[in-house]
């Protein structure tokens, strides 16, 4: 897929609307060869995802294997809007605690003092700091079941309306 089109796919209003949710689902291939999807929170910096994790964490030595990955955005309700997105994990080893971590999310409402005692918590957790997990877009999708369909989907549409031509 080539940048234009991607861009083209990200700059979409709904695509906006789901890049500005804190969560998403991360899908790589585990060091056993295995498929892993989890669901982690995230940022949009308007190029590249975000995700931040524990140093320690097993995620890391499979990206390492294998940086590439999955994402996907998506909602609950009916028909579900959907933004799927392709690319390379690169890790990012950073002292301290990365902003990404630390911005508010839309789906977690603290009070401030909630929001104070919970950073000190992080802070002391993470004392040596977090990975960042920056994810760069090289292919995207949005299904949204009005105007884009499952590719799938789509090529039986098309097979429907060949039968009913002839």
């Amino acid at each position: 897929m080539r940048q234009n089109e991607i861009t083209e796919v990200l700059d979409r209003p709904l695509s906006r609307e789901l890049l500005a949710r804190d969560l998403t689902r991360l899908a790589y291939v585990a060091k056993d060869g295995t498929p892993r999807t989890i669901p982690i929170a995230f940022a949009w910096n308007g190029s590249e995802a975000v995700m931040c994790t524990a140093k320690n964490a097993p995620k890391l030595h499979a990206l390492k294997a294998n940086p590439m990955v999955a994402l996907t955005i998506d909602t609950e309700a009916h028909p579900p809007k959907i933004l799927l997105i392709r690319g390379r994990a690169e890790l990012d080893y950073v002292d301290g605690i990365p902003q990404e971590y630390l911005q508010p999310t839309s789906s977690y409402e603290m009070s401030a003092e909630q929001r104070v005692e919970w950073e000190a918590g992080v802070r002391s957790l993470y004392h040596d700091g977090m990975v960042r997990i920056v994810v760069t877009p090289t292919w995207a999708k949005l299904i949204d079941f009005e105007s884009t369909l499952p590719s799938a989907v789509e090529e039986l549409l098309q097979q429907q309306a060949e039968r009913q031509a002839s």
